[in-house]
């Protein structure tokens, strides 16, 4: 067994049934994809900036905390500059750190029992007033792995968050961004403990080695199960190389897909983005590297239909 997973497993008994039975063996906890990823950073402006050349747009505000949520498309991004918080997630650094993400599922109490019963060590959470108390389990570098089951009439949205006056809540996705996974670096020799992490908790499967996607192909390549179509995303897990000295793990990176690389490309440098241009990176239809933001902000771009 995974050292991720050395938990007791207990059981969590509650006033309703929880669902532990679904229908699906392949998806054991209903996984539907990615409802937001979430940045700690005690310089939410400048993130913001950022983002904003990536095409997002705010659209509301948290009702209790020093938290922003931007948005385009299908794609969610919470900027938290929430002061305790940030401290956790940055390590003290000024560097934005993705802090989090909150999983689409089919029943939240359900997936986040499984979770606990194999293992995985729980967050625990204080709801303040008019908030939802949303479960969640520790992921890489202390980052947080968050279950929601509220994503489609009624959101978490709704209840947490208040939105910007005059502001348009859907604005559109640039040239069809949506996404397609995120980057984890992990320690030497740490894969195997990640596989299984991902694999008995949420049912994710390894991608073979000749099967890759974008300009930056190195590490393990997983790929999520999901109840809809399209709803599917990969994780890319990658070892430092030999002698080198970097043993720390973090999500590093979001990718996000696109139906056609340089289109995307040409309309995001138009809002002020810039690509690595270099021999070993360099835009291409299979994909393209932003330059790196404030220290450590970086977006990777792959050739995806959605």
């Amino acid at each position: 067994m995974s050292d991720l997973l050395m938990k007791a497993p207990e059981r969590v008994d509650g006033r309703e049934p929880l669902q532990h039975s679904f229908s699906d063996a392949a998806n054991p906890i209903g996984l539907d994809g990615i409802e937001f990823i979430e940045y700690a950073t005690s310089k939410p402006q400048a993130l913001g900036q950022v983002l904003e050349m990536m095409g997002f747009k705010p659209v509301a505000r948290h009702r209790s905390r020093e938290v922003l949520l931007y948005r385009q498309g299908g794609l969610n991004i919470v900027v938290n500059a929430h002061p305790d918080e940030v401290r956790g997630a940055t390590h003290g650094r000024e560097t934005p750190a993705i802090a989090a993400i909150a999983l689409r599922v089919r029943d939240a109490r359900a997936a986040y029992a499984y979770a606990r019963e194999r293992g995985a060590w729980e967050v625990p959470t204080h709801a303040q007033v008019m908030e939802l108390n949303i479960p969640a389990i520790h992921g890489a570098g202390g980052s947080r792995i968050y279950f929601v089951d509220r994503y489609r009439e009624f959101s978490i949205y709704s209840v947490d968050f208040v939105p910007i006056p005059d502001v348009d809540q859907a604005p559109p996705a640039t040239a069809g961004l949506h996404f397609f996974g995120v980057v984890q670096y992990i320690g030497a020799e740490r894969s195997n403990d990640w596989i299984a992490f991902y694999k008995e908790l949420f049912g994710f499967d390894l991608i073979p080695d000749e099967e890759r996607f974008g300009i930056m192909p190195k590490g393990t390549l997983m790929k999520s199960p999901a109840l809809s179509a399209g709803a599917g995303f990969m994780l890319q897990m990658v070892e430092p190389d030999v002698n080198v000295l970097d043993g720390e793990e973090r999500l590093q990176r979001i990718g996000l897909g696109v139906p056609d690389v340089l289109l995307a490309v040409n309309a995001l440098r138009k809002l002020g983005i810039e690509f690595v241009e270099t021999k070993a990176a360099h835009t291409e239809q299979r994909g393209a590297i932003t330059k790196t933001y404030l220290g450590g902000v970086v977006f990777e771009l792959v050739h995806s239909a959605g």
